[in-house]
């Protein structure tokens, strides 16, 4: 039987696995699935169609699955997906998804989560990532696998954050982040490779060569010609798989609307068209 403290309210039809642990005065709604191995503390709120992987831990004063900030909300079903083993600390705030949006936001698996993070609706966050305490993420946000986001980073509605990216503290991003890449500053820009992360992560060091090179080539030297810098570095590094992803979501970043590729995907009445 799941360890329920006995302050904690726990709807009757809420499906808890054997081994969950519920802190004190922690409430859990009706739509709500918890899987094994979970702990989640004290004067948490759980509701709405919330479904939570295996062996995740949930900090106190954690609320998840309130309906999103989103004035165009009337109340249609979504949910929030959250994966396995994440780490997800106090204060956390994460929303379900909208109609607009798919309905659906998404958390992935070995997440670390910090405090007074916020998750908005239709966000979706891969596995093994970092946001760091306050970071703010405002809707139909993509954060891909490895990124780090620093301190108080505040990223707008439809931003991608590429893989092994890198978002320094106190950040505004307003435009898609490339993978393996720092970007930084008010609004964030473009700064460097993020050599750190990658060594840390094994990458070749021929692969971190490539990719100083094809950054250099794109965000240093262009002069503005994104479309010649590209293909340069496809004829110079195109055999590097890793350097082809970062040609592909620069391709898209540059061809979208406001520098988000996303955006230009839009389901509403408001859906932009990219230029090319």
């Amino acid at each position: 039987m799941p360890e329920i403290h006995p302050t904690a309210v726990v709807d009757r039809n809420a499906r808890l696995a054997d081994d969950v642990q519920i802190g004190p005065y922690t409430i859990i709604g009706p739509k709500v699935v918890i899987g094994r191995g979970t702990r989640i503390g004290s004067h948490c709120i759980i509701e709405g169609a919330t479904t939570i992987g295996q062996f995740n831990r949930i900090g106190h004063h954690v609320c998840l699955g309130q309906y999103p900030q989103d004035l165009k909300y009337r109340g249609e079903p979504a949910t929030l997906e959250i994966g396995d083993h994440n780490d997800i600390r106090e204060n956390v705030t994460m929303h379900i998804g909208t109609e607009n949006g798919g309905g659906r936001t998404a958390v992935g698996s070995y997440n670390y989560i910090m405090v007074n993070a916020h998750v908005a609706h239709d966000c979706i966050v891969g596995d093994h990532t970092i946001l760091s305490n306050n970071v703010m993420l405002a809707g139909h946000i993509f954060v891909e696998d490895h990124a780090v986001l620093a301190g108080g980073a505040g990223v707008s509605h439809y931003v991608t954050i590429g893989r092994y990216a890198f978002v320094g503290g106190l950040s505004g991003v307003v435009h898609d982040c490339p993978p393996f890449l720092v970007c930084d500053g008010h609004p964030a820009r473009v700064r460097t490779v993020n050599s750190i992360g990658l060594s840390r992560h094994k990458f070749d060091p021929q692969t971190i060569d490539n990719l100083k090179r094809a950054h250099r080539i794109l965000f240093a030297r262009s002069g503005g010609n994104i479309a010649a810098a590209m293909e340069q570095v496809e004829a110079e590094l195109g055999d590097d798989d890793n350097v082809r992803e970062l040609l592909e979501f620069t391709r898209n970043r540059a061809a979208a609307t406001n520098g988000r590729h996303a955006e230009s995907l839009r389901r509403d009445d408001k859906r932009q068209t990219p230029t090319r």
